[in-house]
């Protein structure tokens, strides 16, 4: 987790919200190496993550429900994520989320 988030300005990280997962069990060490505060959604409460469970559902189209990730390799969860930072979203008056990424971090280099 600190290697996808350390190619992200310091002044760009606000929170991360996390399921209860024993994958989090270091949270701690995160949060301090990353300077970013990590909260924990409620059990049994995803409308808390909101944005979480939607990206799950169209990780859902290329990994059906089920399907053991261990089994995904990294390459292919890679483009799978590309894919998905590609495709435009009303949300984002039809931008891609990459294309509103890339240009949140053009705007804080610059200042």
């Amino acid at each position: 987790m600190t290697d996808l988030f350390k190619h992200v300005p310091v002044e760009q990280r606000k929170t991360l919200t996390l399921d209860n997962g024993k994958e989090f069990a270091t949270h701690e060490k995160v949060s301090e190496k990353l300077e970013l505060p990590i909260y924990f959604a409620r059990p049994y409460c995803s409308y808390e993550r909101g944005t979480n469970e939607n990206a799950n559902g169209l990780l859902r189209q290329f990994v059906p429900k089920k399907s053991d990730l261990g089994e995904v390799s990294h390459k292919s969860l890679s483009h799978y994520v590309d894919m998905m930072n590609d495709r435009p979203r009303k949300r984002l008056n039809y931008k891609t989320p990459s294309e509103c990424f890339n240009s949140q971090r053009t705007v804080a280099t610059e200042i």
